[in-house]
Formats: structure tokens, C-alpha cells, sequence
């Protein structure tokens, strides 16, 4: 990962350029540079780098932004210049605004993020930022942490990230805050009534489990509820293999509920935090629950499975649950639930669902000042009538197709009643093709929106971070 530079010495500026301002940049260049940048064909494209020469090899770089109507089009600009900077201390020579200096440092950082598990590679040399004028280094370097945190878990194959392997991970996280961590795993779950979560996870080999995680003494509480499927086959209702390739971030929801924690927790939010990952993983055996099958939840509720594919909410549903029998202040569950979300928002966007207005109305603004898009979708009532099948209390699946993603979120409403309040991601957690800052594989989402708009939520604006 990139780093923060210490100090301004000896760090080269990189300038921002926008095609339209390039004759007026270049008029303010030595007439060497401006005579190697004319010779070099800068036209300041977007993405364009020119370095420029000092004494002794490269003095300094511009960094195109390309045309100004099209700026809304993309985000994190700089961060296409981070891989191709000789490595060494860098600043950003160009005044920003506080918002893009806090974009451009994060991109910074994120764009130094790689994975690879060629037998031999080494991470690639990259250059260091000094910190903007007025940015929040630590801040940013928690959330950034964070976020690849979010990456690596979602990218690495899911034989190598197994319930165990994801435990493992969140027992680092806790021991590296001083959190407390639980964890319910096996027959063990049937004893403490988690029974969908051993339902779906009882025909792996690998012990499905409910890992808990507590940190800080004081504040609103706030519970964090993530899916942690390792790999999902679809059960007994199999996917076909290409349906398939990608369910190694069937456990992203998790992924980013850890990222986010990790972002609270770093800073010190004043918050009472739990973190609720129910893990699992939906195989194929003999002891696989069944299409047709009725499975009491932790609530009562009797559940119909109608497609065993559809067990994400069924994990979710006991871990919500049992997360509200606390009454939280806010609780949050974030997973890779359902196809119909990226039909209707497509990759980029994080839908969510909540019952308040102003809620959302946060959480839309921070999740545009912070470059992290979200879009609310409806709790439509209406629709509850399409989860109740005839024979039980919930079916998981409701036939016709329509409306995918409002139904799973109506579902797991149905177990988040004892929170105070509740809010539902459906997330994606992939980058289908790379992106500045954002390279192709996992990805977080939602978590930076929710990080900066909880202060607001949970009344902690002016509160001294714990």
C-alpha cells in the first residue's frame, strides 16, 4: 500500500491540469519545461503524466484532469498518477479545495493497494504522498486501511479463506483494537438457537460459526451485521459453474462490515460497537438443507425454502435477530444478497434501505462527499404480502422474479425489530473493471458513507473520539 510521506523535503510537486488550463499552466513553467512539454504533445487528457525533468532525472510531473464538463465522470483522478511516479516523496503542488484534497490523498493510498499470489512477486516500489494542506493523514490512512482490509479478505480464493480462515481475521482485527471477540461455532450454534446459520452451513466440512466482536465501553450502540458466506455452490438448487466464479466475495459483506470497523475503531468513534458475522459456508452433502424444507429462525419465525440459493438472508436473519435483543441505537447489516440490486443500480452503486428519511438524507450526502455513491431503495410494503408463503411464515424465495432486492431487505426486516433503528446494504463488493484507485477485484462499499455520516446519526458531531 502507498504510504504518507513524513515530511516535505526533497518531496517533487505533481501538478493537476485540467485541458482547458494547460496554455495558462504552461505559461508559468520555465521556458525549458514548457518547450519539453510542448515537444512531449501534453495535451493534459485524462490520465495523461508528463514528467518533467530537474536536476538529476525527474524534477516533477503533471498530471492531466482532462476536460472540465467531464470531471463528474470519474473520481480519484490522481490516483492514476500513483503506479507511473518514480518512487521517493511526492506533493501535490496544485490548491484544492478541502474535499479534493481529501479525495486525492485517499486515492493516493488506495491506489497503492495489489494482490497477487505469484510465487515470487514482490509489491512494486511506490512513491509517498505528503499529506494535503488541512487533510486528516491519520483519518484517512484508517479509512484507506480499512478499505484494502475489505479488498484482500474479498479477494483471496475461498480455498484459502474458509470460516476459519475469516475468524482468524476477525480475531486479529479485535486483538489489534483491544475488542472482545466470541465465537459460536458448529452443533454448538443448534445449543445457543442460531438454527438457520447451522442449517446452511452444516454440509461443508468447515464448521459453519457466528462471530461476535464488542469494543468500547460507552456512546450509542451501534451493531454491524455482515454476510460471511465463503463460497456459495447455491446448495442443492446448484448455480452452473459461471455463476459460480465470483462467489469467493459471497462473503463481502463481512469483508466490509470488518473494514468499517476498522475505520471506527482506529479513530476512536465514542460508539459502543458490535460486530455480528454469521460464517458459512453452502455446500453440497448429504446433510444439505433442502428446497421444500421449514426452518425455524432464532426469532420463531418459520422460514419455507424455496430456493436453497437464497441463504444469505437466512444467516443474516438469525445474526439480526440476535443482534436487536440488545436494542441497539442503530443497526446495520451489509451483504452480497442479491442479483436484482445490479440490475437495478448496476456495480458502482450501493442501494440501501431505511425506514428514516433523514437517515438517508445523511447518508446520501456523506456518501457524495466522500466519493463513495449510495442509492436508497424502498421498504415497500406493499410487497411484504410476496414473502409470506402458504404453509409457513416467510418464504426465502418468492417466485415471479419481480422485485428481488426489496423483498430480501423486507425479509431481514422482519428480524431487525428490536433495533431502534435499522438500515440494509446490498451491496456488490466487486470492481468488474479497474478504475482509478479502485483495481479490478473486491471491493467496499458504502462502508466510507456510513464512516462519515454515523457522527451526524448517532448525534457524536463535537464529541471527543474515545
Amino acid at each position: 500500500m502507498a504510504t504518507f510521506a513524513a515530511a516535505q523535503d526533497a518531496a517533487r510537486p505533481l501538478h493537476l491540469v485540467f485541458a482547458e488550463d494547460l496554455s495558462d499552466f504552461t505559461g508559468t513553467l520555465p521556458p525549458d519545461a514548457a518547450a519539453w512539454a510542448s515537444a512531449a504533445g501534453f495535451k493534459a487528457a485524462q490520465g495523461e503524466l508528463l514528467l518533467l525533468p530537474g536536476d538529476g532525472g525527474v524534477g516533477s510531473a503533471v498530471l492531466g484532469l482532462g476536460a472540465k464538463a467531464l470531471a463528474e465522470r470519474s473520481r480519484f483522478a490522481v490516483a492514476q498518477a500513483v503506479p507511473r511516479l518514480p518512487a521517493g516523496a511526492w506533493k501535490i503542488a496544485t490548491p484544492l479545495d478541502p474535499a479534493a484534497a481529501g479525495e486525492a490523498a485517499l486515492a493516493w493510498l488506495l491506489a497503492g493497494y495489489s494482490h497477487t499470489l505469484k510465487s515470487g512477486a514482490e509489491p512494486p516500489k511506490m512513491p509517498s504522498l505528503v499529506p494535503p494542506e488541512g487533510v486528516d493523514a491519520a483519518r484517512i490512512a484508517a479509512i484507506a486501511a480499512g478499505e484494502c482490509l475489505t479488498r484482500q479478505l474479498i479477494n483471496t480464493p475461498s480455498n484459502l479463506l474458509g470460516p476459519a480462515e475469516l475468524q482468524a481475521a476477525a480475531e486479529a482485527l479485535a486483538a489489534e483494537h483491544g475488542a472482545s471477540i466470541e465465537v459460536i461455532e458448529g452443533d454448538t450454534l443448534l445449543e445457543r438457537n442460531f438454527p438457520m446459520i447451522h442449517a446452511v452451513g452444516r454440509a461443508s466440512d468447515r464448521t459453519p460459526r457466528l462471530i461476535d466482536i464488542r469494543w468500547g465501553g460507552s456512546g450509542p450502540s451501534l451493531t454491524l451485521v455482515g454476510k460471511g458466506i465463503v463460497f456459495d455452490t447455491g446448495g442443492l438448487d446448484l448455480k452452473p459453474s459461471s455463476s459460480m466464479a465470483l462467489m469467493k466475495k459471497d462473503m463481502g459483506g463481512a469483508a466490509t462490515v470488518l473494514g468499517l470497523a476498522h475505520m471506527i475503531m482506529a479513530t476512536g468513534m465514542p460508539v459502543k460497537l458490535r460486530v455480528l458475522l454469521p460464517v458459512a459456508e453452502n455446500a453440497v452433502g448429504g446433510s444439505a438443507f433442502r428446497p421444500g424444507d421449514v426452518l425455524t429462525s432464532r426469532a420463531g419465525l418459520t422460514v419455507e425454502i424455496n430456493n436453497t440459493d437464497a441463504e444469505g438472508r437466512l444467516v443474516l436473519a438469525d445474526a439480526l435477530a440476535y443482534g436487536g435483543e440488545e436494542s441497539p441505537d442503530l443497526m446495520v447489516s451489509m451483504a452480497t444478497l442479491t442479483g436484482a440490486a445490479r440490475v437495478a443500480v448496476g456495480p458502482d452503486l450501493a442501494p440501501f434501505y431505511t425506514g428514516s428519511d433523514s437517515f438517508a438524507a445523511a447518508l446520501s450526502a456523506a456518501g457524495a462527499e466522500v466519493r463513495d455513491p449510495v442509492w436508497r431503495m424502498p421498504f415497500h410494503a406493499p410487497y411484504e404480502t410476496m414473502i409470506e408463503p402458504g404453509i409457513a411464515d416467510l418464504d426465502n424465495a418468492p417466485k415471479g422474479g419481480f422485485a428481488g432486492s426489496i423483498t430480501a431487505a423486507l425479509f431481514l426486516r422482519r428480524f431487525a425489530g428490536g433495533a431502534k433503528d435499522y438500515t440494509h446494504f446490498d451491496i456488490y463488493g466487486w470492481q468488474p473493471s479497474a478504475a482509478p484507485a479502485r483495481p479490478l477485484g473486491g471491493a467496499g462499499q458504502g462502508a466510507r458513507a456510513l464512516f462519515a455520516a454515523l457522527p451526524g446519526v448517532l448525534g457524536l458531531d463535537g464529541q471527543d473520539a474515545v
